[in-house]
């Protein structure tokens, strides 16, 4: 194991091993905190970056993991009909207690609690992904295999449609 990672991206490249997954997390000069920043950082199209986001559900007050492709801003109507109540925003504190990472690293495993989880069904589509592992500098590289597997969650349709087509 590459000592040289910081603490969080270690732990994340714990949590592959305890996998059985021998996926390597590296840590980049540049930030990946945003997904144009992560292709840009590793050569890759913006759809191939796995973007982990959390939400918070309003009545239980339980997160929400939704794995979405980078482009695609997930539509928030669709993921509360499916878990059968609203969702509000995640504040940072909130997403570090609930994965143990901060915005702009989590990753799609290795969280400090057990989250209800959907993926993006647009990432199944390429051969290689690219996902955040524990800080806005770390990432490791995967097929969508790998992060079905280790995301085990639910594969959905997560990007709003165009607001160009009549209601």
């Amino acid at each position: 194991m590459n000592q040289e990672l910081s603490p969080s991206a270690r732990k994340v490249q714990e949590a592959l091993q305890i996998l059985g997954m021998s996926l390597q997390v590296v840590e980049l000069p540049g930030s990946t905190r945003t997904a144009v920043e992560a292709a840009q950082a590793v050569g890759c199209q913006v759809g191939q970056i796995v973007k982990s986001i959390i939400f918070k559900a309003k009545r239980s007050q339980r997160a929400i993991l939704v794995i979405a492709s980078g482009p695609n801003r997930v539509d928030e109507r669709r993921i509360e009909r499916l878990i059968g109540e609203p969702l509000g925003k995640a504040d940072a504190d909130f997403v570090r207690e609930q994965t143990g990472f901060v915005i702009g690293g989590v990753p799609p495993l290795g969280h400090a609690h057990s989250l209800e989880t959907f993926i993006d069904q647009d990432l199944l589509q390429y051969d290689i992904l690219w996902a955040a592992a524990g800080t806005p500098h770390a990432v490791f590289q995967l097929t969508p295999g790998d992060l079905l597997r280790m995301a085990d969650g639910q594969v959905i349709d997560v990007k709003q449609e165009n607001s160009s087509q009549p209601s």
